[in-house]
């Protein structure tokens, strides 16, 4: 898990990137941020990097996103 919250963009999406790259295709990592621009910012790393956005969601007043190597 990453814990990003109270980080600006760009700093939520630089450590999920940052993370995905030592984890093996198919595996999974879950990133939480308050960043109200990480709705926007996570979805597209992941378009752009060719990753899986599994899941999004809200828990304890931030942001979840669960994103799968590929």
């Amino acid at each position: 898990m990453i814990d990003a919250r109270g980080l600006l963009c760009p700093l939520p999406v630089l450590r999920l990137r940052k993370r995905m790259s030592k984890l093996a295709s198919g595996e999974q990592i879950i990133l939480w941020a308050d960043d109200p621009a990480a709705v926007i910012d996570v979805p597209h790393f992941c378009a752009e990097a060719g990753h899986a956005l599994v899941a999004m969601g809200e828990l304890d007043s931030a942001q979840t996103y669960t994103v799968e190597k590929k």
